[in-house]
């Protein structure tokens, strides 16, 4: 897979409480991905991204919410993919040292 194929499957990671939890609890990091990304796709590109080894991908598709804009009308966001990558003992992805 080349290397411009992966930066448009991995979008980027999504930080929230619940992935906050699962990263210290089960060793997994949580990623938005692209709507077209398959399970397979998603392993090579994170493994090739990030030097790690991937144990297990899941993958979830989240509605977009429907909001209420100014004038009282109803707006609604786009749909996403999530996509938990659990890794390899010993493994890790540190946020924080690749900004």
């Amino acid at each position: 897979m080349n290397q411009e194929r992966m930066l448009t499957i991995v979008l980027g990671p999504h930080i929230s409480e619940k992935s906050s939890l699962i990263s210290e609890q089960n060793n997994q990091v949580t990623f938005k991905v692209a709507l077209d990304a398959t399970k397979p796709e998603i392993k090579a590109a994170i493994e090739g991204l990030f030097n790690v080894s991937v144990k297990d991908v899941q993958v979830l598709n989240v509605k977009g919410k429907r909001k209420r804009t100014a004038r009282g009308k109803y707006r609604t966001r786009s749909n996403w993919k999530k996509a938990y990558i659990r890794l390899e003992q010993g493994h890790e992805i540190d946020f924080a040292e690749l900004g």
